[in-house]
């Protein structure tokens, strides 16, 4: 085993946080909604819409049977709305293709619409125990400090870096899964972007970055997201008065939450274009 599986194994044993779609009583599909959820959102945003989701559509089949219009007005200000289509699409696929029960292999989850390779792996590892290497920003950031040296990892992940991950995996299958969110839930709370908390770490004493002094990052630029003024904040400027709207709306109302012409009319047709709107008359708008 490494050094650094029981110091990180018994540290989440006391300090990690208690989830809805963490442990025994957690279904597969609880974990799926939750990963899609949580792609570039807070856990604090996520905890409320997932309750009122799991309460309202707690199979794939309850949300398949609903328009995909629903998925996206119960998706909130969650952001990237673009993730409740592909929720609904893979409840559709489960329905269809497995009989409504969420797939156990990493195989038939990534072939399920919208589930990329983390999201296979995690569901397959958190819902199932299984051993996969479950990469996502929080996992990256401990990896690349505590064995890697640096402090932050590549924009991408690499080669090498999955290597590693697999590299690090227990054998036994439900100890890595346990692993896995472990050095997950060690970079959401200890090994954050911005201010770690070394004193708090449980392998701190093992930490290439910590030991080679705190080497700044030098890699490439890293993109930062802007919102005042953008696109995207035109688009869920439109889409909150269709959510918030139980039938179709005219362009007039969309006129009055935008006022740069040229922008609202690119960011509803890009939303049309996306299956978030649809175009119910020469002048009306609706979720699908």
């Amino acid at each position: 085993m490494s050094a650094l599986h029981d110091p990180l194994l018994r540290w989440y044993d006391v300090h990690a946080r208690e989830l809805p779609w963490r442990g025994p009583s957690a279904t597969p599909w609880s974990v799926l909604v939750s990963e899609l959820m949580l792609q570039q959102t807070p856990v604090a945003r996520v905890l409320p819409v997932h309750e009122a989701w799991l309460e309202r559509w707690p199979t794939p089949a309850a949300l398949a049977a609903e328009p995909a219009g629903e998925a996206v007005r119960a998706w909130g200000r969650l952001g990237y709305p673009r993730r409740a289509l592909r929720l609904h699409a893979a409840a559709a696929a489960i329905l269809a293709d497995h009989d409504g029960e969420v797939p156990s292999s990493y195989a038939a989850l990534r072939a399920l619409p919208g589930v990329g390779d983390y999201t296979a792996a995690a569901v397959a590892t958190f819902a199932f125990g299984q051993r996969h290497a479950v990469l996502d920003t929080n996992v990256r950031r401990v990896l690349a400090r505590a064995v890697g040296g640096v402090a932050l990892p590549a924009p991408s992940v690499t080669r090498t870096e999955r290597e590693v991950a697999v590299g690090l995996l227990p054998e036994d299958e439900p100890t890595a899964a346990t692993w896995s969110i472990a050095v997950m839930e060690l970079g959401a709370l200890v090994c954050t972007a911005a201010r770690p908390r070394c004193e708090a770490c449980p392998v701190a004493d093992l930490c290439a970055w910590r030991a080679a002094g705190y080497p700044a990052y030098d890699g490439p630029a890293r993109k930062t997201q802007a919102w005042a003024g953008t696109d995207r904040q035109c688009r869920g400027r439109l889409l909150a008065v269709l959510r918030d709207s139980p039938g179709a709306v005219h362009r007039s109302s969309l006129e009055a939450v935008w006022a740069d012409a040229a922008q609202r009319a690119r960011c509803l047709d890009s939303l049309v274009e996306d299956g978030l709107v649809v175009g119910t008359g020469p002048a009306t708008y609706a979720l699908p």
